[in-house]
């Protein structure tokens, strides 16, 4: 960080989502959480740099650009250093020389060629995002849209009728069957952090859940009682619900088209089981439209749910990946849900804190050259400072098991736990050899105690998941 230069930081999206008491998005958390890192928050749109203090790092909150033209004004000639970013697209030719953060996992939207577009690959910039704070909260409202359709027991229908004095339990209900989630299956396609927190809670439900990932993923799938799937078309095979978590993927210079560009196409629809609910809040092109139009049509697909980006310009044209399913909706009427990208972006707490995250990847890109959660390639002059995720989601990290070993009583009590369960699965294997009855229910009562207790204890640590 050179000692006589005035660094400025854009954030261009909302660090605060819940409104205040006077109307507006809350964000003195963050901004409070600025001053706490020694850096400065305007919220304005111009500052003269001649009065800003050379020993900070000034953020400007301006979450209304909502143009490529607004952005290149204030962006094209490298008037400010670094920028964070949630929803808004950073085109090509806005320079940021001291790297970009994108709150949330996806870089699709950070296009600047200072890093190399969303990819990150070439460019003298880092780029960087914050995986894992919206991944709960995105599997969520993908178990949301599943319960919309599945169990299909029609609510408002039967609210309906029974205030209307229309129904009796005894002799209308038995006109509304259902099948429950449990015992049918799921498939994931990606073992990323919202990928593995969606087959986390569909496993919740008693669903058996198969999952497509790099074969590198498998011993990990396997060993929290997941099936490992080598192709898509396998994970599909048979499968109730299909939810699809895997990102675009790299571009291709060439052809301009994404490595996971369609690959949920007709071919994999036809492995479900017919009448599937079909998910995808990952990325709209991921899915083929049209063949999951056609899908639909044939009922191999009763149900689907797609949140992808909408924009709408002035004269009311829409554009952007959700449009070609914007025409499902006028044909299949309540059988579709269409949102407009909104599932990762909308809970405030993830927003927050993903948004503190930012602005401390920002202030070590600045200060000490080091980036966390790089995408793509590490620039000259940059050093790696590794991944940082939420405790708990996705990959456990080295640091969750360092903190247990470095605390006395922490790493006493597992141990004794753990010991514990041993000894109590050693005591009701004797048991079991025992023709007495009162021994073996008294030994697993035991066992049964110190195995909910060590899962209770891996939980809370984040110990649970890859590594």
């Amino acid at each position: 960080m050179a000692e006589d230069k005035v660094y400025k930081v854009l954030i261009c999206d909302p660090v605060g989502l819940m409104r205040g008491h006077d109307g507006a998005a809350d964000i003195s958390e963050v901004t409070s959480f600025i001053e706490s890192q020694g850096g400065v928050f305007h919220h304005q749109e111009q500052a003269d740099s001649g009065l800003l203090n050379p020993h900070k790092i000034h953020f400007f909150y301006m979450p209304h650009l909502s143009n490529e033209q607004d952005i290149l004004k204030i962006t094209k000639d490298g008037q400010h250093d670094a920028v964070i970013a949630a929803a808004t697209f950073l085109p090509e030719h806005a320079v940021f020389n001291s790297g970009g953060v994108r709150i949330g996992a996806g870089t699709g939207n950070m296009a600047c060629r200072c890093w190399g577009g969303g990819n990150g690959k070439g460019g003298s910039a880092p780029l960087m995002n914050t995986p894992s704070f919206n991944s709960r909260a995105t599997a969520q409202m993908v178990m949301k849209a599943v319960l919309r359709f599945l169990p299909d027991l029609p609510f408002d229908i039967l609210h309906t009728l029974t205030l209307a004095g229309d129904f009796d339990t005894r002799r209308n209900l038995a006109e509304f069957p259902t099948e429950k989630l449990e015992g049918k299956t799921m498939a994931v396609l990606g073992f990323g952090n919202i990928g593995r927190e969606v087959a986390v809670l569909a496993q919740a439900f008693g669903m058996r859940i198969k999952i497509y990932a790099r074969p590198k993923h498998q011993e990990w799938i396997e060993s929290e009682g997941f099936i490992f799937s080598p192709t898509p078309h396998d994970a599909a095979q048979g499968a109730h619900l299909l939810s699809v978590h895997m990102g675009l993927g790299l571009r291709d210079a060439s052809t301009g088209k994404f490595a996971n560009e369609g690959v949920v196409n007709s071919e994999v629809f036809k492995h479900l089981t017919h009448g599937a609910l079909f998910v995808n809040f990952d990325r709209g092109e991921v899915a083929n439209a049209f063949d999951l139009d056609a899908a639909m049509a044939t009922g191999q697909i009763r149900y689907a749910a797609i949140d992808a980006d909408v924009f709408q310009s002035d004269d009311g044209k829409a554009s952007g990946p959700l449009k070609p399913y914007l025409p499902l909706a006028k044909k299949y009427g309540n059988r579709i849900l269409l949102l407009p990208h909104a599932a990762a972006d909308t809970c405030h707490t993830s927003r927050v804190e993903g948004s503190k995250q930012a602005v401390t990847q920002i202030i070590n890109s600045i200060r000490h050259r080091v980036v966390v959660n790089l995408k793509g390639d590490l620039p000259e002059g940059f050093k790696d400072g590794g991944a940082l995720t939420v405790r708990g989601v996705g990959k456990v990290q080295l640091q969750a098991v360092l903190d247990i070993l470095k605390n006395p009583a922490k790493a006493e009590e597992l141990s004794r736990k753990l010991t514990e369960m041993v000894t109590c699965w050693d005591n009701l294997r004797a048991a079991a050899s025992s023709e007495q009855e009162s021994p073996f229910n008294l030994q697993a009562h035991d066992v049964l105690k110190s195995i909910n207790t060590c899962i209770t204890l891996i939980d809370q640590h984040g110990l649970r998941g890859p590594f």
